[in-house]
C-alpha cells in the first residue's frame, strides 16, 4: 500500500509518516519499482499502535520503546502518565480559574489585565505582608483594581495570618458583591473546622439580608464555634432568634462579652428586653450554672433595661453567693443613679 493510501486509511499525514520513518518508528517494508514507499499490513498495524499509545499521552520515543522492547512493562510508564496528566490538568485548571477571574474583573485594557494578574499573584504570595497589601488595595472604585469576589473568598477561607484575614474580610465587606455570600455559606459546610470559622467570621461582617439569612441558618450548625460567631452578629442586627445561643455563650464563658453586648442591642425593644431578662434569670436558677456562670449572667443583666431585670437584680443582691450579691447590688446602684 502506497503512502497516500496509508495516510487516508490511518488519518496520519504523509508528512508525519515520513517523520516516523526518519525516527525509525515505522519503516516501509518495501519499495515499488518506481521507488515509492510500500507499506505492508504489519506496517499499518504498527502505525495504529503508535497512534494509540500517543493518544495516552506518550511521546514518540516512549511509544517506540513500548513496541520494540520485549521486556518493557507498562506499569511504571502508565503511572508516570497518570501523574503527568494530573499535573497538567491542575495547571490548566489554575489557568482557567485565573482567566475567569480576570474576565470577571471586566478589564478596560491591558493595563487593567496586568494589574489584576499582579493582585491575584499577590493574594497567593508566601509573604503575609504582600497578601495583606493586595487585600487592602482591592476595591470597587477609584484607581483600585477590583479583585473578583471569588478570589477574595478563596483567599479568606484559606488565610491563616490573623492580620491578613482581617484585611480580606474588610475587602469582602467593601466589595459590595452579593456573590460572596453563597460562596462563604458553602464554606460553613467544610469538613475543616478552621475553614468553617473563617467563613462565618467573614459572613458576620457582610451587610445585607442575604448574609443575615445565612447567619440565621448558621445558628443550627453542628459546629459550636460557627454558632458562637453567628449569634452576636445576628443580635446586633436585631434578630431575636439568636437569644438562646447568646445565653449559652454567657453560661459557657465563650465570647461572653460579645454575647452580652448583643443582648443589650436586642434589649432596645421593651418586650424583647423582658424576655432576655427572664432568660437570664432562668439560667441563673438552673443547678447546672456554676459560680462563674452565675457571675457572668448577673453582669449581663446590667445591659438589660426594664422592671424584669431590675427585679432580678434586687433579688440577686441577697444571693447566697457573696460575689453575685455584691455585683447585683452595685449594678442596682448604677441603675438608680442613671
Amino acid at each position: 500500500m502506497l503512502i497516500g493510501e496509508v495516510a487516508r486509511r490511518s488519518g496520519v499525514s504523509a508528512r508525519m509518516l515520513r517523520h516516523y520513518e526518519s525516527l525509525g518508528l515505522v519503516r516501509p517494508s518495501g519499495r515499488t519499482g518506481s521507488g515509492y514507499r510500500e507499506y505492508s499490513e504489519r506496517d499499518i498495524r504498527r502505525i495504529f499502535h503508535i497512534e494509540s499509545l500517543r493518544s495516552l499521552g506518550m511521546s514518540l520515543r516512549e511509544a517506540g520503546r513500548a513496541l520494540d522492547d520485549p521486556g518493557f512493562t507498562p506499569a511504571a510508564l502508565v503511572g508516570d502518565l497518570v501523574r503527568q496528566t494530573r499535573e497538567r490538568i491542575a495547571a490548566e485548571t489554575e489557568l482557567l480559574t485565573r482567566l475567569r477571574r480576570i474576565d470577571a474583573a471586566a478589564p478596560a485594557g491591558w493595563e487593567d489585565v496586568l494589574r489584576t494578574v499582579a493582585l491575584l499573584r499577590a493574594l497567593g504570595s508566601k509573604s503575609a505582608g504582600a497578601r495583606q497589601r493586595a487585600a487592602l488595595s482591592s476595591g470597587p472604585s477609584g484607581d483600585e483594581v477590583p479583585v473578583p469576589v471569588e478570589a477574595l473568598v478563596e483567599a479568606a477561607l484559606g488565610e491563616t495570618d490573623p492580620h491578613v484575614a482581617g484585611a480580606l474580610r474588610w475587602a469582602l465587606a467593601r466589595s459590595g458583591d452579593g456573590g460572596a455570600v453563597p460562596l462563604l455559606a458553602r464554606g460553613l459546610g467544610s469538613p475543616v473546622a478552621a475553614v468553617r470559622e473563617r467563613a462565618v467570621r467573614a459572613l458576620a461582617e457582610l451587610p445585607g439580608d442575604e448574609a443575615t439569612a445565612r447567619l440565621r441558618e448558621a445558628l443550627a450548625n453542628p459546629d459550636a464555634v460557627v454558632r458562637r460567631y453567628a449569634a452576636p452578629a445576628l443580635g446586633t442586627r436585631g434578630v431575636a432568634g439568636a437569644v438562646p445561643t447568646l445565653l449559652d455563650m454567657i453560661v459557657e464563658g465563650r465570647n461572653d462579652t460579645e454575647a452580652a453586648d448583643a443582648l443589650s442591642v436586642l434589649a432596645s425593644d421593651r418586650a424583647t428586653a423582658d424576655r432576655i431578662a427572664a432568660g437570664l434569670v432562668d439560667r441563673l436558677a438552673r443547678d447546672t450554672a456554676g459560680a462563674p456562670a452565675r457571675g457572668r449572667l448577673t453582669q449581663a443583666l446590667a445591659g438589660i433595661p426594664g422592671t424584669t431585670a431590675s427585679r432580678a437584680l434586687g433579688e440577686l443582691s441577697h444571693d447566697a453567693d457573696r460575689a453575685v450579691a455584691l455585683t447585683a447590688a452595685y449594678l442596682l446602684r448604677l441603675r438608680d443613679a442613671g
